[in-house]
């Protein structure tokens, strides 16, 4: 499921001198992690048929944030009034209440098709010259199948609101006829009371083995042991009170621009909402820090001046580098540096190194910049 928010962005971390509006896709990560499978590639040779031309697409470079994050929710029991007078106990949640925190962050960098930035690969006279796209066209490698191996990182999955002791069937158990009869909270409050202290004292005797009905075997005695475990916990909930947690798993997709550099709002994280979008005021800023390193200029000779790009070369990229950084409420969760298509240049190789048939060369590419992995000449 994609959605497309709206992401605030500014210069100067947590200022606005000026606010521009970016827009960035968010993937909601259920049960299944990203798109890491095996990649499908698609093999074509350089031939007649196509009069020696391959068409292909550079890529930018995305990077999917990943995360994971944690909602609690605590509620008073319905006597926590009396916790304290009944049980002497001083630990009651006396007020309800919500919590969030971020779990895990994880950094993946991918290629996305620039379509703007489409290319022909010309390989005249040769009949034996191939080359490896993905699905989106973008280029994997030339004369050779090998590609280069992709980051897959394992990914968490969101899990569900862990039950409370009064969500089970052992707190109906718990409910005896004198508490459903008695007329006022006090009197209720009360019998709940003595019937945790009386549980306790039958666990007690079950172990020592002073019980009268002694359960014939160890999984009979263990069953009733739980049994009894449960309601006390069921009925010490109704004066202590519950707490309850969720995870949730969200992916957002960052695309940087060429001149981009600070801080980005991502998204919020509410301790009601959950993880909801950057412009909704209940959760607290996850933050983006986009820095950077180095911005990539054309190669230059020895006397300084660009190096002639060969005619009909192979276009690819000359990536530049950044770091980016992810916070939250004052903590940082991840830091990456990073090769950003965005950041460099782009530049040609000599076709001549594909076709020459006694000295045939091959190319893998790097499918998240465009750039170049290996190159030789076989």
């Amino acid at each position: 499921m994609l959605k497309v928010i709206h992401v605030y962005t500014c210069n100067k971390r947590h200022q606005s001198k000026k606010m521009k509006l970016k827009s960035l896709l968010i993937l909601f990560a259920l049960m299944a992690p990203l798109a890491l499978s095996a990649q499908r590639t698609t093999k074509l040779t350089a031939n007649k048929a196509n009069e020696y031309g391959i068409a292909y697409t550079l890529p930018v470079t995305a990077f999917d944030i990943v995360v994971e994050s944690e909602f609690t929710v605590s509620k008073p029991g319905e006597f926590a009034n009396f916790a304290k007078f009944h049980l002497n106990a001083d630990n009651a949640i006396l007020q309800p209440s919500y919590s969030a925190k971020v779990l895990s962050v994880t950094i993946i960098p991918r290629g996305i098709a620039d379509n703007s930035n489409r290319w022909m690969m010309e390989f005249k006279g040769s009949g034996v010259t191939y080359v490896l796209l993905d699905e989106a066209g973008i280029p994997l490698s030339i004369n050779t199948d090998d590609i280069l191996a992709m980051e897959t990182p394992e990914l968490p999955t969101p899990r569900k609101a862990s039950p409370t002791p009064l969500d089970g069937e052992a707190a109906r158990h718990a409910i005896t006829q004198d508490m459903i009869s008695s007329t006022s909270t006090d009197k209720f409050a009360q019998l709940a009371a003595q019937r945790i202290f009386d549980l306790r004292e039958t666990r007690s005797e079950l172990i020592s083995g002073n019980a009268e009905n002694t359960p014939p075997d160890g999984k009979s005695m263990q069953l009733m042991l739980d049994n009894l475990t449960a309601q006390e916990e069921a009925l010490s909930a109704m004066f202590l009170g519950t707490t309850s947690s969720r995870t949730e798993v969200q992916t957002f997709t960052f695309l940087p621009e060429a001149d981009d550099e600070g801080t980005f709002i991502i998204a919020r994280i509410s301790p009601t909402k959950g993880i909801v979008g950057s412009d909704d005021l209940s959760g607290a800023p996850l933050l983006l820090t986009f820095t950077p390193l180095d911005r990539v200029e054309l190669p230059v000779d020895e006397s300084g001046k660009p190096v002639k790009a060969p005619k009909d070369g192979v276009a690819y990229n000359l990536p530049g580098t950044a770091q980016i950084t992810i916070e939250y409420n004052g903590r940082q969760l991840a830091s990456k540096q990073v090769e950003v298509a965005q950041l460099g240049k782009r530049f040609f190789l000599d076709n001549k190194l594909f076709t020459d048939k006694k000295t045939q060369g091959f190319v893998i590419f790097n499918p998240t910049t465009g750039g170049i992995a290996e190159i030789s000449a076989k």
